[in-house]
């Protein structure tokens, strides 16, 4: 994804919807340079295209989860290593499905002593190859991204009191309510949050105003949110209201 293609996502995510001329005066480009651009996003499920312009992604359907693994990769990186620096070694740890969350397991590789539950297989194989313990949670595999999930994997997860949760988010409302689109993976997330004593959510900024359909929490549940861009005032300000501490990478100093 391109610099002008996150901030075309930025702009329609805050609007709702921009049309097509306006991008194009804005960015000083030709209407057909946007629509490719705008092609590209809608292909990753990241907007909407309508006649003259392009409005917010569905509610009802995530990006691919091959596709989501590739798209701000680095910034997912670098979001992970930042989580990493907070996690002392001889922690214990909730690890929920993600592409963000995966990140994060291979950011921990040089940690000591950890103990690892998770529902995500490919955090599973990860881990397994570093100095900690892992428990896998019990239920049914899902081929698309290997996630654990079902009512044995909810009742395994309310088993344990961890130091620390690290999960993922398909949307945050500017209201804070946290969002995905799977019901079945929003009550593991649930269950991780009840049962952690500290909350890290990562997300990179593109979940910001997204929609997804099912409730998972409010901001106040969460300690702190990791991410690789500033938010939009409004969720900061939301964020400072409910406590929530903001971490952002110093990934636009590097572009």
């Amino acid at each position: 994804m391109s610099r002008r293609q996150r901030e075309i996502f930025d702009i329609v995510n805050e609007r709702g919807f921009a049309p097509i001329e306006t991008l194009a005066q804005h960015f000083e480009v030709t209407p057909q340079t946007i629509r490719r651009d705008i092609n590209k996003l809608c292909k990753y499920k990241l907007l909407q295209r309508f006649h003259g312009g392009a409005g917010r992604a569905s509610s009802v359907e995530n990006v691919d989860y091959s596709a989501r693994r590739n798209i701000l990769h680095q910034e997912k990186r670098l979001i992970a290593e930042m989580v990493a620096k907070l996690i002392p070694d001889r922690a214990s740890l909730f690890i929920n499905l993600g592409t963000t969350t995966e990140e994060v397991a291979k950011a921990l590789s040089g940690h000591k002593s950890l103990r690892v539950i998770t529902n995500n297989l490919n955090v599973a194989l990860t881990m397994s190859e570093n100095d900690c313990e892992v428990i896998v949670a019990g239920g049914m595999v899902r081929q698309r991204d290997k996630g654990v999930t079902g009512e044995a994997t909810v009742e395994f997860i309310k088993q344990f009191k961890v130091d620390y949760g690290i999960i993922g988010v398909s949307g945050i409302d500017e209201d804070g309510t946290l969002l995905d689109y799977d019901y079945h993976e929003v009550r593991v997330a649930r269950e991780i949050i009840n049962n952690a004593r500290n909350i890290f959510l990562v997300t990179d900024h593109t979940k910001f105003n997204r929609n997804a359909m099912v409730r998972i929490a409010d901001l106040s549940e969460i300690d702190a949110i990791f991410t690789d861009r500033k938010p939009p005032q409004v969720f900061q300000d939301l964020m400072k209201s409910k406590e929530v501490e903001l971490y952002v990478t110093d990934m636009a100093s590097r572009e």
